[in-house]
């Protein structure tokens, strides 16, 4: 409204345009489960790099094959991802005990026993508080160097403290958590004390059954949470799933079912070889949210001095989606020449046309081999790609490009919530989603050659009826008209007869 009109002259009022800009959201944010000798367990970690895998989960490691998938990830074209870390319940954290202060590595295992610290105390406050410095240290296991790890500085042992020892360690360290016994007061100088008791326990592998419940499990811990794949609740978006070397189609099901309810893309390894025993799609309404690729590849294994070793192909395809999505757009099928599987120096098995055709009207994306091009992704079917099922959803970026547009909706119409339910609210809504699609059909997003072709936004009196506004909703329909892959290109040839005048 105006300010009161009390002086003769000109009054200025901005009038909101209504407009509200809707950014698409990121596509190829990637979460790997699996077994890591190192890390939390109480969290999905953040990765922006391989580097940053390195730094948090131990890096590569002869049994974590979720290690190599993150690897290829980030070879590939992965820009982000998310690692949820698989444990033998009976792992232990390493401790160590400086009188009222314990500090404990925040996860099990025994990379713990490598670390210790050096305690320095400053000086004594005029309550009689200590002030004292902790310096996290590293000690190499193969040659007993020392090098700094963590440092922090003018630490205190009471909760009151800006500097509290608890608050600083804990929100900052990778390294180390810290306890102060009820009421502790007292902290000595140390110098090079180790911490002690960590283990690793048993090495949990993908299709044990030890794997599998820790991987979704039932039974929530003390705080009432469920962990596995259940810490991705907590994060918040992502879009592809990745359980490296997990095949019993059992547990892939159960995770389609969750990634579905997530809007979440599962991206599934086959099994070892070709027949129907191990290589099938996932079955059920899930299966549209994930797609199968077959057959393993062989990659050189640094730990290996370069010599190949088969890895599942999962990790490496979904930096394939990543890549693909950067340079093309979610609705480009992430398969074809451009797809190359990079590092891969072959594959675990040589398809030829009759078997990829075969797996193709399965619903199981085979990789493939050819002259100059090399190793591809030759497939982009969901596992509801079966021809006889006849799904809607039948192909990965379809199925991709809809979810892109779910999720970037539910996110930025927010707004919407409690405003008046009547025209005037349906004309922005119509506005700025329509705004959005055109942008997207603008980039090559969907198929016809005007927008009225390519989508439509439907929100007024007939998608709500006054008893939808009665209980306070409004119905926006969206319908866009998505670009399939030419998957099959035929040529017809005939010869000419002559030149023959009739």
């Amino acid at each position: 409204m105006p300010p009161q009109l009390s002086y003769p002259g000109v009054y200025v009022e901005e009038i909101p345009s209504g407009v509200r800009a809707i950014t698409g959201v990121a596509t190829s944010i990637a979460a790997f489960v699996g077994w890591t000798p190192r890390g939390p367990v109480d969290q999905a970690g953040h990765v922006f790099s391989w580097a940053d895998y390195d730094r948090h989960f131990g890096g590569l490691h002869r049994d974590s094959i979720v290690s190599y998938a993150v690897s290829h990830f980030f070879a590939a074209g992965g820009q982000e991802a998310y690692i949820v870390r698989v444990a033998d319940p009976a792992a232990t954290l390493a401790e160590l005990t400086v009188d009222d202060l314990t500090l404990r590595s925040t996860g099990p295992g025994e990379w713990g026993n490598e670390y210790g610290v050096d305690v320095v105390v400053v000086s004594t406050d005029d309550d009689g508080s200590l002030r004292f410095g902790l310096t996290v240290i590293r000690r190499n296991p193969s040659d007993g160097t020392r090098q700094v790890a963590e440092v922090f500085e003018n630490l205190s042992l009471l909760p009151s403290d800006a500097r509290y020892v608890e608050g600083v360690v804990n929100e900052e360290s990778e390294i180390l958590n810290a306890a102060v016994a009820e009421g502790g007061t007292t902290v000595s100088a140390v110098t090079g004390e180790m911490l002690q008791g960590g283990s690793g326990g048993t090495v949990l592998m993908p299709g044990d059954a030890d794997f599998w419940a820790q991987v979704m499990p039932t039974d929530a811990d003390e705080d009432g949470r469920l962990g596995g794949v259940h810490h991705l609740d907590r994060v918040d978006l992502v879009n592809l799933l990745c359980v490296p070397g997990l095949t019993d189609l059992a547990s892939l099901a159960a995770l389609a079912a969750f990634c579905r309810d997530r809007r979440t893309f599962l991206i599934a390894d086959g099994g070892t070889t070709t027949n129907d025993a191990t290589v099938t799609p996932i079955q059920g309404d899930a299966g549209i949210n994930a797609a199968l690729y077959y057959p393993w590849v062989r990659v050189p294994d640094p730990l290996q001095e370069g010599r190949a070793r088969p890895f599942p192909p999962s990790g490496i395809v979904a930096g394939i989606y990543a890549r693909t999505d950067t340079t093309r757009g979610v609705w480009k099928a992430p398969a074809g020449i451009d797809a190359s599987l990079g590092p891969v120096r072959d594959l675990g098995n040589v398809l030829t046309d009759a078997e990829s055709g075969r797996l193709n009207k399965k619903g199981v994306n085979a990789l493939r081999t050819f002259p100059i091009y090399g190793p591809v992704v030759w497939g982009a079917r969901t596992c509801r790609g079966n021809d006889e099922i006849g799904s809607e959803w039948k192909y990965v970026p379809v199925r991709r490009t809809a979810l892109f547009i779910e999720e970037t909706l539910r996110r930025s119409l927010k707004w919407v919530v409690f405003e008046p339910n009547d025209e005037p609210l349906w004309a922005q809504i119509r506005l700025n989603v329509g705004a959005f699609l055109h942008d997207q059909f603008r980039k090559g997003a969907f198929q016809g050659a005007t927008p009225r072709e390519a989508y439509f936004v439907k929100c007024d009196k007939e998608t709500t009826t006054q008893n939808d506004r009665n209980l306070g909703i409004v119905n926006i329909v969206v319908g866009f008209a998505p670009l399939k892959p030419a998957e099959f290109v035929v040529l017809k040839l005939q010869q000419m007869a002559g030149q023959v005048q009739a």
